[in-house]
């Protein structure tokens, strides 16, 4: 799952460092494809349940699964969210980041600490013997307490040989409920977190989700692994340290 993992970590690098105004989502999509390609793997995303490309690329109040288009060009104080995975020999990695295009405004900037600093508390939740409630309860508390509100529809997931597996890793919950978390579990933990209320609704192409108030959303995901010592970050290189993102 490693593997996979610095797969997904090198092609969403690749895709920071493209965003800029001016630049289409489907450029964003032609890198990310050409780039599993050329690793070798394939793409965790595109066919799966119908869905058309490889990346899903998330503008504004746009949450998740934003599919790429020749026509959406980013400008100038947009956030866009990027989530990309693979499978490489039969294991998946999954991960997301948001990224600010230009000069972003202060609300949206704090948008995305928070978010990435609530992932950041959900992951150090991940080792033996804690709960998974400690992991939602880390999101929610961290988003909640700064202003913001968690997205309830969509969740985490458990990953391995299947890009969604059990349980369910929701953003929300209590502290100490929820199964024992046990060394080797893997999960995709991903926080979406809104400007204004947690609601959101799906658009006519049945994929991309916005916000039903029309603030803006922010996403960060990594590919989790409890050990016994600690977590482990699988979709970054393990001598990468600091903050997840």
């Amino acid at each position: 799952m490693h593997r996979a993992g610095l797969i997904v970590w090198d092609v969403l690098n690749g895709l920071r460092e493209m965003v800029r105004p001016g630049v289409t989502t489907m450029e964003l999509e032609q890198y990310a494809a050409r780039r599993t390609a050329e690793h070798g793997v394939r793409p965790a995303f595109k066919g799966y349940r119908g869905y058309p490309c490889v990346l899903c690329a998330s503008i504004n109040q746009e949450v998740v699964h934003g599919i790429p288009s020749g026509s959406r060009r980013l400008k100038d104080g947009d956030i866009i969210s990027l989530d990309f995975g693979v499978e490489s020999n039969g294991y998946y990695g999954d991960a997301a980041l948001t990224v600010p295009v230009g000069k972003i405004s202060p609300e949206m900037e704090k948008l995305l600490r928070v978010t990435r600093e609530s992932l950041d508390l959900a992951i150090d939740k991940v080792r033996p013997g804690n709960r998974l409630g400690d992991v939602s309860a880390a999101v929610q508390q961290w988003v909640e307490q700064n202003g913001f509100s968690v997205v309830r529809e969509f969740v985490g997931h458990g990953i391995g040989t299947k890009m969604h597996e059990e349980p369910n890793v929701p953003n929300f919950g209590e502290a100490g409920r929820g199964p024992r978390l046990e060394e080797g579990m893997v999960f995709a933990i991903e926080p979406m977190v809104n400007t204004g209320g947690p609601g959101v609704r799906v658009l006519e192409d049945n994929w991309t989700a916005v916000t039903t108030d029309g603030g803006c959303s922010a996403h960060f995901e990594h590919t989790v692994a409890a050990t016994a010592n600690g977590p482990w970050i699988l979709t970054r290189p393990r001598e990468v340290a600091g903050p997840a993102w």
